[in-house]
This record gives C-alpha cells, sequence and structure tokens, in this order.
C-alpha cells in the first residue's frame, strides 16, 4: 500500500489506491465518500482549507481503510451501505406496484443519493436500499390504502420534489467537507440560478470568487443536447420557495465569509493600500450543513 504523510504527519491514500483498498468500483466509492461512509481529507500542502484553491482532490486517512477493512463482512457490508436502486427496484423492496412507489418518491418520502440521465434524456433517480428499506419499516401505512390527501394535491398539482431533496443533500454533503467560508458559500450559490445568485452577490470580484471555488454537484456523460439539458436542470433550483431558501441561506454564507476573510475577494489596490472593505453586519446564525439539510 502506497502512503503519503502530509503536514501535519497524517498518513493518507490516493481515492483511487483506496478505492482498491476497499475494493469499491469507482462509482461506489464516490458514493461512500459522499455519504461519509469513507471519510476524506483535502490534498493541500499547508493544511489551510481554501489554501489550494478550488476544492478538489481529497486523499483519504490510511486509518479510515483499516478502519473499514477490519469490519465484520468486509467488503460486503460496506457494499450493502452502498447499494442503490431504481424506483422499480424500490417498489420490489417496499412490495408496492411502480406507481406508488413512484408517487411516494416524488412527494419526498425518500430522497435520493444519485442520478443519471438516459439516452431518451430521462432523469433516472438511485435511492439508497436501506433507506428505502427503512421508510418502508417506519411508514407502513403509506405503503397501503389511499393516498393521503395532502399527497394526493401536491401531486396532483404536479409537485416533483426528487430534484429538490437530491439538490439539498448533495448541498449538505458539501457543506460538511469544508470550513472555509468562502468555500461554504460557492456551495450554496452552486444550486441557484445566475440571475438569482447575481443578485445576491452584486460584487462581481465576489461572483468571481464563488465562480472559482464551485465544486462539482455531479458528472454525467451526456450524449444529447436534451440530455444535457435534462441533467443541468437537476443542478438549479426552480420552485419559488426553494430559491428563495438558498437565496437567504448564500446571503449569510457572505456576510460570514466578509467578515471572517475580508481579502479574499478585495480588489487588488486595497490589498496594497491595507484599506479593507465595507463590512456589513453578521448573520444571526452560521450557516453549515445542518443549516441546509431541513429544507428541500
Amino acid at each position: 500500500m502506497t502512503v503519503t504523510v502530509m503536514c501535519d504527519g497524517q498518513q493518507t491514500l490516493s481515492t483511487g489506491r483506496a478505492a482498491q483498498e476497499l475494493q469499491l468500483r469507482t462509482g461506489e466509492f464516490e458514493l461512500a465518500t459522499q455519504l461519509g461512509e469513507v471519510r476524506t481529507v483535502p490534498a493541500r500542502s499547508d493544511g489551510r482549507p481554501g489554501s489550494g484553491g478550488p476544492p478538489g482532490r481529497r486523499r483519504v486517512p490510511a486509518e479510515e481503510v483499516a478502519r473499514l477493512q477490519i469490519e465484520p463482512g468486509f467488503p460486503e457490508t460496506l457494499r450493502t451501505r452502498l447499494r442503490t436502486v431504481t424506483t422499480n427496484e424500490a417498489a420490489a423492496l417496499m412490495g408496492v406496484g411502480p406507481g406508488r412507489a413512484l408517487r411516494l418518491t416524488r412527494a419526498g418520502c425518500v430522497a435520493p443519493v444519485r442520478f443519471y440521465v438516459n439516452r431518451f434524456g430521462a432523469v433516472v433517480w438511485l435511492y439508497l436500499a436501506a433507506e428505502i428499506a427503512e421508510f418502508a419499516d417506519r411508514e407502513p401505512e403509506l405503503l397501503r390504502g389511499n393516498t393521503p390527501l395532502a399527497m394526493r394535491v401536491m401531486l396532483t398539482s404536479g409537485q416533483d420534489w426528487r430534484a429538490r431533496q437530491w439538490r439539498s443533500r448533495r448541498v449538505a454533503q458539501l457543506m460538511g467537507r469544508t470550513a472555509d467560508p468562502w468555500e461554504s458559500a460557492a456551495v450554496i450559490a452552486a444550486v441557484l440560478p445566475p440571475e438569482e445568485l447575481a443578485s445576491v452577490a452584486e460584487d462581481a470580484l465576489e461572483r468571481a470568487v464563488l465562480r472559482r471555488l464551485r465544486p462539482t454537484l455531479a458528472a454525467a456523460i451526456t450524449a444529447t443536447p436534451a440530455a444535457r439539458e435534462s441533467f443541468e436542470r437537476v443542478l438549479v433550483a426552480e420552485e419559488f420557495d426553494e430559491v428563495l431558501w438558498y437565496r437567504v441561506n448564500l446571503s449569510r454564507a457572505l456576510e460570514t465569509a466578509r467578515r471572517e476573510d475580508p481579502g479574499r475577494a478585495r480588489p487588488a489596490a486595497a490589498r496594497r493600500t491595507g484599506r479593507p472593505p465595507s463590512l456589513r453586519n453578521a448573520p444571526t446564525w452560521p450557516v453549515g450543513a445542518r443549516n441546509l439539510t431541513a429544507r428541500g
């Protein structure tokens, strides 16, 4: 096993090597890191958040790999926790028809963890099998009989919470991986439409920082313009209440970033003269993953 020693003395492996050691395929390993099943650390030389430019390369502590390898039933127990299912497969797990499973997922009963776009441009959602089973055990009344009135009204009006729940989950995952205020703001900014982002971050220099630090929400191979359009639509908030939620959180995140690290988006002339930009009032509560998981 090839191990690198970080500046803080921590022994780490590349993500590729860690995946091999854990006997996980690339997609499984990526999901494992997103879900926190496999802990990673930034691959930065000086150990400071944000010091290496855009968030990107990460490494896996050697002790994390060792911890997972000694789990009873390794690697199957780990793979079981990472198993994903389509809507039809989820229906089979719950013992219901595909139609009811689709209604339950559209209503937000279970949040998807991944998605891909098929050759027809349709979004295919994937769910954790373990969460599907947990939901079936927790809410057996929703699997039988009539759909609750509130849910019927919601679905009849055309609402579909799958994309917004995926975005909420992905934002929370990325927020949990950084303590840097500008990186945190960039995570929230990544799901806002460009015009909404510009109206919150009015300063062009701040928007440039947010663009540079923008994380990868998802990666996909899209063979057609329709597939590309479907893929990009998933990444961006659409409904008014969801957009408003992220606008409010971005505004607070920017307040925190301006207060804690005002020099990051400060013009070069101001840096030379030492005159800091004017700061707005600090937010009333810190922005973090816990503030973003409660809403889609």
